[in-house]
């Protein structure tokens, strides 16, 4: 028993953490905690040096300088912005420097509501600060190229591909073209820079490619408590670094890169360089704004000489089958941790159902039933257990008083009686560990997943990554509207609590009597698709323990 106790100890501390989280941390405070925290990151950063994560082996490029504030760099006004239209996004991007302005997904808005504006991956910032530029400066970003495009709009349809040609003479008297490949099935964007040399005289250049990014802006609830921040996959390892961590000075990669980017659980901002080769990453700022270079290292072009600097990027949501499809081990940025192994075939579970249902709500519950059906007969072992248990605390308390004085002997009293009546003291408990693991995986699944991002279930329910509130019209503190699901998933777990068969003292009975109550708070700002899944376990788990009571007092 005391086993068992202390297993339910660690999975509610696990709860509570996690409802710690969405219950006592006001947004107010987070915010304010996160203004503070900037602060004191920018001051630091200003006075650090930049910090190898991994020293060099044979380093042929210097860690870029990532600035606190790029400078500022007036606007030409000559400069045209250039508009791509694809069936999937709007881009623009201008002359001065070539950065983008503007990256529009179509298909997802910022908020649930269908007025409000769609997902724009690129915040307003100021022209030096644009993502997506190229220098020859190892991204210090002082200048910016002029850049002339041959076109100054582009429409996309189906499986279109079209391509804009922009071309700048800098003051060294190199000339840069860049060459940008669009898709009208992708988020991909192909970029080829050529850097020529028409001179006399060798020069030196340590091209780079930079990106700046801020937190996206939408209205997802899980996406707060969830990892944003810069991330990249370089020698096969997924890194991503908590913006926190860059209080102490700029973090620097070196090694076999497939991309860097900048993501939150639901989109991702990435560049993928393809010179073959390792590459140096430097990644810098604060939690409001972070700055990546991908360093080539330093080159000379002879006269009449020429360089290839080609890139990816992909400016898109973390959809698993998008990401395996594009490829560069993109795929690696949606991670769910320790449980990863079983959340990508539940994830594919999930679409592949929903392929078939066309509801993401239906296609949670067929996803229970099949995990309650697999667990099926462990549970049902371990519910007989719980019951055999309960039927000999008669003679467990019997066996306490009569040897209080005597530990030892109860003990091995105790152990005989299970093993003349075949009682595993802890089978009650093993089923619940096995299944603990799915859980967590489903977890994960169901918070971090976009495809139940602004997912409608049925009534009330038109958002499954967000809480489940039925609004009537008043509103009520804190909550707002009424959690229906959420106090049905707690009167089921005290439906169920009631039918369960229990081994505990009088006093730990009442105590557990409140955990239904304790686990309906926990989960009032869960995604509703978490709540769901967890209400009709529930339901499973009632039906099942009826079942096995009508079929004991049968035999009985």
């Amino acid at each position: 028993m005391d086993l068992q106790r202390a297993f339910l100890a660690i999975v509610l501390s696990f709860i509570i953490l996690f409802g710690y989280q969405y219950l006592f941390v006001k947004p107010a405070v987070r915010q304010q905690h996160t203004a503070q925290q900037a602060a004191k990151e920018k001051t630091a950063e200003q006075k650090a040096k930049p910090q190898a994560e991994k020293k060099p082996a044979a380093a042929t490029a210097k860690p870029a300088v990532v600035q606190p504030a790029v400078p500022v760099i007036a606007e030409d006004p000559d400069a045209r912005d250039i508009t791509i239209e694809t069936p999937l996004y709007t881009a623009v991007l201008t002359e001065q420097g070539g950065g983008f302005k503007h990256f529009i997904l179509k298909k997802y808005r910022t908020k649930l509501d269908k007025s409000s504006v769609n997902m724009d991956l690129v915040p307003d910032m100021s022209i030096g600060e644009l993502p997506v530029i190229f220098s020859l400066d190892n991204g210090a970003g002082s200048t910016l190229p002029a850049f002339h495009a041959d076109q100054d709009k582009l429409v996309l349809t189906g499986d279109d591909t079209k391509q804009l040609t922009m071309k700048a003479k800098l003051t060294s008297g190199l000339v840069i073209t860049r060459t940008l490949s669009f898709h009208g099935n992708s988020y991909m964007v192909d970029q080829k820079y050529t850097i020529d040399n028409p001179g006399t005289g060798s020069v030196r250049i340590t091209p780079a490619m930079s990106m700046n990014n801020t937190p996206f802006a939408h209205g997802s609830t899980s996406s707060r408590y969830l990892f944003r921040g810069p991330a990249l996959y370089v020698d096969n390892k997924l890194k991503q670094i908590k913006p926190k961590k860059l209080a102490d000075g700029p973090k620097v990669f070196q090694g076999a890169v497939s991309w860097v980017g900048y993501e939150d659980n639901y989109f991702i901002d990435s560049l993928i360089p393809l010179r073959a080769g390792n590459h140096m990453v430097t990644i810098g700022g604060t939690a409001s704004r972070i700055r990546t270079v991908i360093s080539e290292g330093e080159a000379t072009l002879a006269p009449k000489g020429r360089a290839v600097y080609p890139y990816k990027m992909y400016f898109g949501p973390k959809k698993l089958s998008i990401l395996k499809k594009e490829d560069h081990n993109l795929a690696k940025a949606i991670n769910f941790g320790w449980f990863d192994v079983l959340a990508k075939p539940t994830l594919w579970l999930l679409n592949y159902l929903y392929g078939y249902v066309g509801n993401y709500g239906v296609a949670i519950i067929i996803i229970t039933i099949l995990i309650k059906v697999v667990f099926w007969p462990i549970t049902s072992k371990g519910m007989r257990s719980m019951k055999n248990m309960q039927k000999l605390q008669p003679k467990v308390a019997k066996l306490k008083e009569k040897y209080k004085d005597d530990p030892t002997r109860m003990n091995q009293e105790m152990m005989a009686l299970y093993k003349t009546y075949k009682v595993n003291p802890v089978g009650g408990c093993l089923p619940m560990v096995i299944q603990i693991p799915f859980f967590f995986a489903l977890y994960r699944v169901l918070m971090a997943a976009i495809e139940l991002r602004h997912a409608p279930f049925m009534l009330w329910i038109n958002d499954l990554s967000a809480p489940d509130r039925l609004m009537i019209g008043v509103d009520i503190p804190y909550v707002h509207g009424i959690p229906v699901l959420t106090l049905l998933m707690g009167l089921s777990m005290y439906l169920q609590q009631k039918m369960t068969p229990t081994t505990a003292d009088p006093t730990q009975a009442r105590i557990m009597q409140f955990l239904p109550v304790v686990f309906t708070f926990m989960f009032i700002n869960f995604a509703s698709g978490l709540v769901l899944y967890w209400f009709v376990n529930n339901l499973l788990s009632i039906l099942q323990q009826y079942l096995i009571n009508r079929q004991l007092k049968a035999s009985a």
